[in-house]
């Protein structure tokens, strides 16, 4: 049976994790990150085909959004373990043998259906992460200190989801270039064979109650109310902003003889990101979340339109460090008013839920950045994440009208 422990005031919440808690949940989200760049780079390779490699890399992302939800579904219902184990273990078979089928005969039908199932069977290691933490959190840590511990919380885990998104490619590059195409693949099916696995059978994951020890569960329309909807179609456009800014930005360095620049200039607003995101968490709490998102979402729609403009490589790298700033503290808030708006018992469904909005707008929008770069223009290309940007600020302004009758309305998940 789960039982509340009682709160241990003086004690961090690292104490309750355990040291090797973040260092394997960051690894573990690795081939997530690695996966979608590696698929694309293979096909490129060794097919010779640009748009069979988006495609795949698309398939990739459309079966993350497919099982996302189902497995945060079931990690509820059955707990985590259950769920990661056999995931992690089958995305690492999957992963293994994705190069022998790339290099094989094989019609590229049947390379579409091995990036399905790669995508299918995603281990969603960042938000059953975060599904772990906020329930640390609501048990373990004393009422007056949870607001404080729960804004870092969602401030580093967020910081480790872009990290990892600037590393993953990063890696995947290096891999490619040093020694073969089908090494980022086989790096990152070790790494879901080994941390993954780690993750799964990690202590922590015991601390998320399960339907059998919970009670009623909320039902599943409570995700659709309108609170929650809010944030679901906000994390897309924050999705939609990352696919765009780095499809748009290789079209723009590749039209300067210089395309595998595109990368190291995405990762200077990454890395810029995830050290804001990281600052979040010394925001003083008067600066409430529905004006911390408000802000920064206009921080971010008005850097956005200036790098629709940019023109020259230096105006681009400055603007795209002021995107950085705004992306990385709306993301943090985003997840942190999904911790707060979770339904009862549906804490890993909604957090896969955001995680599968956000990979499938990366997807989308990368396909559809890219196309308009090849057949319109680079210019109109780089309009886009002032598009992605501009849902994040309606967003973020239904949510100030509306927020004090949404958070009244339900119940807090910390706390």
């Amino acid at each position: 049976m789960h039982h509340p422990v009682p709160t241990t005031s003086s004690r961090p919440l690292i104490h309750h994790t355990g040291f090797w808690y973040f260092p394997v949940a960051f690894v573990a989200r690795l081939p997530f990150a690695m996966m979608t760049v590696g698929v694309l780079a293979l096909v490129v390779s060794v097919r010779g085909s640009v748009a069979l490699g988006g495609l795949t890399s698309a398939a990739v992302g459309i079966g993350v959004v497919i099982a996302g939800p189902v497995l945060g579904d079931l990690a509820d219902r059955f707990g985590q373990s259950r769920v990661l184990v056999p995931t992690g273990l089958a995305n690492g078979i999957l992963l293994a043998l994705f190069p022998l089928v790339v290099d094989s005969p094989a019609a590229d039908g049947l390379v579409l259906a091995s990036a399905v199932a790669i995508g299918l069977t995603g281990p969603q290691t960042a938000a059953m992460s975060r599904s772990r933490v906020m329930a640390l959190i609501g048990d373990r840590i004393a009422p007056d200190r949870r607001e404080r511990t729960f804004s870092r919380a969602m401030a580093y885990e967020s910081a480790a989801d872009e990290t990892a998104f600037v590393i993953g490619p990063f890696v995947v590059g290096v891999l490619a270039a040093v020694v073969a195409p089908w090494a980022p693949i086989a790096a990152a099916a070790a790494l879901s064979f080994v941390f993954v696995t780690a993750f799964a059978l990690h202590p922590t994951g015991r601390v998320v109650p399960v339907a059998s020890e919970r009670g009623a569960m909320a039902p599943a329309r409570e995700l659709l109310r309108p609170r929650m909807l809010m944030l679901v179609v906000a994390v897309f456009g924050v999705g939609a902003f990352f696919g765009s800014t780095l499809t748009s930005l290789t079209a723009f360095m590749e039209a300067r003889g210089a395309p595998e620049a595109g990368a190291l200039l995405y990762g200077v607003m990454g890395v810029g990101s995830a050290v804001l995101a990281l600052a979040v968490a010394v925001l003083p709490a008067r600066f409430s979340l529905r004006w911390r998102l408000a802000i920064f979402a206009i921080l971010l729609f008005a850097s956005a339109g200036a790098y629709s403009v940019g023109g020259s490589v230096v105006t681009v790298t400055v603007v795209l460090c002021l995107m950085g700033i705004g992306v990385g503290p709306s993301l943090v808030t985003l997840f942190s008013l999904a911790g707060y708006r979770a339904p009862a018992g549906r804490t890993a469904t909604t957090m896969t839920v955001l995680a599968s909005a956000l990979t499938l707008a990366q997807a989308l929008s990368s396909a559809v950045t890219g196309a308009v770069a090849e057949r319109v223009s680079v210019e109109t290309a780089m309009l886009f994440p002032a598009g992605a940007a501009l849902i994040v600020l309606a967003m973020a302004a239904a949510n100030v009208v509306h927020a004090r009758r949404w958070d009244a309305a339900g119940p807090s998940s910390i706390g």
